[in-house]
């Protein structure tokens, strides 16, 4: 199979959560073990760093690979999901892996896949890992798929555990209670690992605070314990939680890396040229200021709407699409009535009908038309808006994946 066959495979024959949602989440390590055994342990011949939570675990886990790479090292990065290309989910000081890598490795183990049933998550976890190991790098930063305990990242032992904060997201497979999705997450503390909380959160403290106990971890606040304000090339304003994040991250490992508080800085001025990020409050034009943000759950939305109303502008346009899972009464209430809608519906499977989304939003008095297609919105956004407008993409990071 060639490069694009290959991805047809992964994607038509294997459950993935991207697509389909819940019935492609496994709450079960044993395939995730079972094929580290049959690939004979990668994950154990590089050092890592490993990140959860429920916001900003992609942009800080970024944010500490740029501050590595800026100190020299050789740094693999694994995030989901992707916007483009499947390969930027595996990275090597910021380039994607190469097509090459992705089908050879696909072939190598069909068999295995075949037999054993790994969803996608599983055999990219695994390709992850391999390919990190192949490439001998010095640090892997191993961002949490969802949840965190049985995840399938989760059979890492790293230097480090992070977890940027909890909010109210994948219920359905996680807990309604914000204490029964902090225990998910804190599944990723493993025993004599320093543990990084991004976000001090006090209904949620308690159950960091007692599992570092258990696992004899020693429990850092970054909110509490990084005063410094640094220089971002990431203009949310959310970004300076996740920025205290991956600070507090790097003081811990440099009694076991080189790096200076240069390279910190130099690291967090320069993620998105170090390691290709893209989709967090990024600006695609500036006549009309036009910008997309993969925020799309309740805690998120909420910093990016704020944002929103510190802007200048005359009138306020929103290209809006979502996934059929999603809890809109928890995050509709959120939007600005004052602005005109284009609603849309992402290209996967999970995306929710535009006609359904004009409805839902009618309710709470957010009045637009619907777009067939996220293009077709945007289109007509640009065709209404004066140069003095301002143009917002979002509700879904599947939106933001077919303008960027």
């Amino acid at each position: 199979m060639n490069y694009q066959e290959t991805l047809d495979w992964m994607f038509s024959q294997l459950p993935m959560y991207q697509n389909k949602g819940k019935s492609a989440f496994k709450k079960d390590l044993s395939n995730s073990i079972l094929f580290s055994k049959q690939l004979n342990f990668p994950e154990q011949n590089f050092k890592s760093i490993h990140v959860a939570g429920t916001n900003g675990k992609g942009s800080t886990s970024h944010m500490i690979a740029s501050i590595f790479q800026e100190a020299g090292y050789k740094v693999g990065l694994y995030t989901s999901p992707h916007l483009k290309d499947f390969r930027e989910r595996i990275k090597i000081n910021g380039q994607p892996i190469s097509e090459k890598e992705v089908v050879d490795f696909i072939d190598e183990n069909r068999t295995f896949f075949d037999k054993n049933k790994l969803s996608f998550f599983e055999m990219t976890v695994g390709l992850a890992f391999h390919t990190f190991a192949k490439h001998s790098v010095d640090i892997a930063i191993i961002e949490v798929g969802l949840g965190g305990r049985l995840d399938s990242t989760n059979i890492i032992k790293p230097l480090v555990s992070v977890i940027t904060n909890i909010g109210l997201d994948h219920t359905q497979m996680l807990g309604n209670t914000l204490p029964e999705i902090a225990f998910e997450k804190a599944g990723i503390i493993k025993n004599e690992v320093p543990v990084v909380i991004g976000e001090f959160q006090e209904e949620v403290h308690q159950v960091f605070y007692q599992k570092a106990i258990k696992t004899h971890s020693s429990l850092y606040l970054a909110s509490q314990n990084i005063s410094e304000m640094y220089d971002l090339d990431l203009k949310g304003t959310y970004q300076q939680k996740n920025c205290k994040t991956a600070a507090q991250t790097i003081k811990i490992v440099q009694k076991d890396f080189l790096i200076s508080d240069k390279h910190i800085v130099c690291g967090l001025k320069n993620v998105v040229k170090n390691t290709g990020l893209l989709g967090r409050w990024q600006i695609l034009n500036q006549k009309p200021l036009t910008i997309c943000d993969t925020a799309h759950n309740k805690e998120g939305l909420s910093y990016v709407i704020k944002q929103i109303e510190k802007q200048s502008f005359s009138k306020l346009h929103i290209v809006l699409g979502v996934v059929n899972d999603k809890d809109l009464d928890k995050i509709l209430p959120l939007f600005p009535q004052k602005a005109t809608y284009y609603f849309c519906k992402p290209n996967i499977p999970r995306g929710l009908n535009e006609k359904i989304l004009k409805d839902k939003c009618s309710a709470y008095n957010l009045e637009g038309n619907e777009y067939k297609s996220v293009n077709k919105a945007l289109e007509n956004a640009k065709m209404n808006a004066s140069k003095n407008d301002f143009i917002f993409i979002g509700g879904s990071t599947f939106v933001v994946a077919e303008i960027v």
